[in-house]
């Protein structure tokens, strides 16, 4: 089982004992919920404060990653780690997303629902068969996925000397940038089938309850991605009208 997620990876399930009290998928669905309206209710906060909300964005940041990587390399500590994971993201998606909402009138709903259609649309095919998680399928998102990863990294490197990659640019909108801003939307949001082969496999592999958390979270990191990818993508479209 192989997913590009780094919350999610196959030797997760392969880590933890199996019990009787173990992974459901309501119950991972139930915090999958709990901990996007926590994410949610500390988003509008941010989002609230207007303008002066925006310095609380590095913190979001900060505090996520953070949070992100304790969860990741401690799964037992998820029950606490997630919803702490999902407060900080929520800070820092608020205020970015004010910030696209500022340059781009009604960009923020936008995101919101295609991040929620492309969520439901996924799922569907999904469970219906139409989007099978083959191990082609796994191996082919996860290259590109670390692919990206690389890319970003070394973007990040360049910032620190007053640089970037142009094409990544959100002000960037030749038909290149663009392109390549929908093919990381499609890595994405092709990541959520692997986030849903790996809760399922869990489910199957009788994992422990704490699990739940921790896919739950994992599925979170996936979102967050997905609809930051998704406003980089529609502030481009928007420039050029």
């Amino acid at each position: 089982m192989r997913t590009a997620n780094p919350a999610l990876n196959k030797n997760t399930f392969a880590e933890v004992n199996s019990s009787e009290n173990s992974m459901t998928l309501g119950g991972t669905a139930n915090k999958s919920l709990f901990l996007l309206c926590i994410l949610l209710i500390t988003a509008t906060y941010t989002w609230g404060l207007g303008a002066d909300g925006l310095g609380l964005i590095m913190i979001g940041v900060i505090g996520g990653l953070i949070t992100a990587l304790i969860t990741v390399f401690k799964k037992t500590a998820s029950p606490i780690t997630a919803p702490i994971y999902a407060a900080f993201e929520g800070v820092a998606l608020g205020g970015i997303s004010f910030f696209f909402e500022t340059m781009y009138p009604g960009i923020v709903s936008q995101a919101v629902f295609l991040t929620l259609g492309i969520f439901f649309a996924l799922l569907f095919a999904y469970k219906s068969g139409i989007i099978k998680a083959t191990e082609n399928f796994k191996l082919g998102v996860f290259a590109a996925t670390a692919g990206i990863a690389v890319v970003y990294v070394i973007n990040l490197f360049m910032g620190f000397f007053g640089s970037s990659i142009p094409v990544l640019q959100i002000d960037n909108a030749s038909p290149l940038s663009i392109g390549i801003s929908l093919f990381i939307v499609i890595i994405a949001a092709l990541n959520l089938v692997l986030d849903f082969d790996f809760i399922e496999s869990g489910v199957e592999a009788h994992a422990p309850k704490y699990m739940e958390w921790y896919s739950a979270f994992g599925l979170i990191v996936t979102l967050v991605w997905l609809y930051i990818e998704i406003l980089r993508l529609l502030a481009k479209l928007n420039s050029r009208r």
